[in-house]
Protein backbone atom coordinates (compact mmCIF):
# COMPACT_ATOMS: atom_id res chain seq x y z
CA UNK A 1 0.00 0.00 0.00
CA UNK A 2 1.32 3.28 -1.35
CA UNK A 3 1.70 5.84 1.60
CA UNK A 4 -0.30 9.18 1.63
CA UNK A 5 0.50 11.91 0.11
CA UNK A 6 0.06 15.42 2.17
CA UNK A 7 -2.82 16.35 0.09
CA UNK A 8 -4.72 13.04 1.17
CA UNK A 9 -3.55 13.09 4.75
CA UNK A 10 -4.69 16.39 4.64
CA UNK A 11 -8.65 16.26 3.63
CA UNK A 12 -11.38 17.49 5.37
CA UNK A 13 -14.84 15.48 5.58
CA UNK A 14 -16.52 15.67 2.48
CA UNK A 15 -13.08 17.19 0.52
CA UNK A 16 -11.89 15.07 -2.76
CA UNK A 17 -9.54 15.92 -5.19
CA UNK A 18 -9.59 16.70 -8.53
CA UNK A 19 -6.28 16.92 -9.79
CA UNK A 20 -2.73 16.53 -8.41
CA UNK A 21 -0.38 18.81 -10.71
CA UNK A 22 3.25 17.35 -11.63
CA UNK A 23 6.42 19.39 -11.68
CA UNK A 24 7.96 19.78 -15.10
CA UNK A 25 10.98 17.15 -15.76
CA UNK A 26 13.33 20.79 -16.29
CA UNK A 27 13.52 20.89 -12.48
CA UNK A 28 15.17 17.92 -11.94
CA UNK A 29 17.77 18.78 -14.43
CA UNK A 30 19.71 20.56 -11.79
CA UNK A 31 19.37 17.80 -9.01
CA UNK A 32 20.90 15.78 -11.74
CA UNK A 33 23.77 17.65 -12.39
CA UNK A 34 24.56 17.56 -9.10
CA UNK A 35 24.74 13.78 -8.90
CA UNK A 36 26.34 13.85 -11.70
CA UNK A 37 29.01 16.44 -10.60
CA UNK A 38 29.25 14.32 -7.09
CA UNK A 39 29.97 11.21 -9.15
CA UNK A 40 32.12 12.19 -11.50
CA UNK A 41 34.10 14.24 -8.31
CA UNK A 42 34.00 11.00 -6.14
CA UNK A 43 35.07 8.87 -9.48
CA UNK A 44 38.22 10.91 -9.67
CA UNK A 45 38.88 11.83 -6.24
CA UNK A 46 38.61 8.12 -4.71
CA UNK A 47 41.67 6.73 -6.76
CA UNK A 48 43.88 9.46 -5.81
CA UNK A 49 42.77 9.25 -2.22
CA UNK A 50 43.50 5.31 -2.47
CA UNK A 51 47.27 5.64 -4.03
CA UNK A 52 47.99 8.49 -1.26
CA UNK A 53 46.94 6.10 1.31
CA UNK A 54 48.30 2.92 0.12
CA UNK A 55 51.75 5.17 -0.36
CA UNK A 56 51.74 5.98 2.56
CA UNK A 57 51.14 2.73 4.26
CA UNK A 58 53.78 0.85 2.33
CA UNK A 59 56.40 3.67 3.52
CA UNK A 60 58.65 2.35 5.64
CA UNK A 61 61.44 4.21 7.85
CA UNK A 62 64.04 2.70 10.06
CA UNK A 63 67.16 2.31 11.67
CA UNK A 64 69.31 -1.20 12.71
CA UNK A 65 72.34 -1.27 14.36
CA UNK A 66 74.17 -1.19 10.72
CA UNK A 67 72.13 1.01 9.11
CA UNK A 68 69.29 3.50 8.52
CA UNK A 69 66.35 2.32 5.96
CA UNK A 70 64.09 4.35 3.90
CA UNK A 71 61.38 2.02 1.69
CA UNK A 72 58.61 3.44 -0.43
CA UNK A 73 56.56 1.54 -3.19
CA UNK A 74 53.39 0.29 -3.21
CA UNK A 75 54.38 -1.97 -6.13
CA UNK A 76 57.61 -1.09 -7.54
CA UNK A 77 60.29 -0.54 -4.51
CA UNK A 78 62.56 1.99 -3.99
CA UNK A 79 65.11 2.17 -1.12
CA UNK A 80 67.61 4.21 0.54
CA UNK A 81 70.10 2.70 3.25
CA UNK A 82 72.80 4.49 4.51
CA UNK A 83 75.75 2.92 6.72
CA UNK A 84 75.87 3.83 10.21
CA UNK A 85 80.09 4.23 10.16
CA UNK A 86 78.92 6.78 7.40
CA UNK A 87 76.85 8.89 8.80
CA UNK A 88 78.35 12.64 9.80
CA UNK A 89 75.16 14.50 10.80
CA UNK A 90 71.64 13.94 11.53
CA UNK A 91 69.27 17.33 11.51
CA UNK A 92 65.97 18.30 12.60
CA UNK A 93 63.65 20.35 11.09
CA UNK A 94 60.70 21.30 12.53
CA UNK A 95 58.16 24.13 11.37
CA UNK A 96 55.67 25.75 14.34
CA UNK A 97 52.86 23.77 12.99
CA UNK A 98 55.29 20.23 13.30
CA UNK A 99 56.43 21.51 16.67
CA UNK A 100 52.77 21.87 17.69
CA UNK A 101 51.58 18.22 16.34
CA UNK A 102 55.13 16.78 16.80
CA UNK A 103 56.22 15.94 13.35
CA UNK A 104 59.21 17.15 11.10
CA UNK A 105 61.69 16.15 8.63
CA UNK A 106 65.51 14.20 9.50
CA UNK A 107 68.35 14.77 7.15
CA UNK A 108 70.93 12.55 7.36
CA UNK A 109 74.13 13.73 5.90
CA UNK A 110 76.69 10.97 5.20
CA UNK A 111 80.27 10.79 3.95
CA UNK A 112 80.50 10.96 -0.21
CA UNK A 113 76.45 10.00 -0.56
CA UNK A 114 73.89 11.97 -0.63
CA UNK A 115 71.54 12.96 2.21
CA UNK A 116 68.63 10.43 3.59
CA UNK A 117 65.20 12.45 3.95
CA UNK A 118 63.03 10.97 6.19
CA UNK A 119 59.99 13.41 5.71
CA UNK A 120 56.47 13.46 8.11
CA UNK A 121 58.37 11.74 10.78
CA UNK A 122 56.44 11.46 14.36
CA UNK A 123 58.21 12.88 17.23
CA UNK A 124 61.92 13.63 14.83
CA UNK A 125 63.89 14.49 18.16
CA UNK A 126 63.14 11.21 19.60
CA UNK A 127 64.19 9.65 15.94
CA UNK A 128 67.31 11.84 15.60
CA UNK A 129 68.38 11.00 19.31
CA UNK A 130 67.97 7.27 18.48
CA UNK A 131 69.79 7.52 15.34
CA UNK A 132 72.62 9.56 16.85
CA UNK A 133 72.70 6.98 19.59
CA UNK A 134 73.17 4.25 17.63
CA UNK A 135 75.48 5.53 15.09
CA UNK A 136 77.76 7.16 18.03
CA UNK A 137 77.66 4.96 20.62
CA UNK A 138 79.35 6.08 24.07
CA UNK A 139 82.34 3.91 24.42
Amino acid sequence: MASKSYIQSSLSAGEQIEAVFKLHWLNWVHVWLWVLLAVVTVGILSPVAIYKWLSLRCQENGVTNKRVIHKRGIISRTTEEMKLSSIETVDLDQSVMGRLLGFGTVRITGRGISDLVLKGIDDPLQVKRQIEGVSNPVR
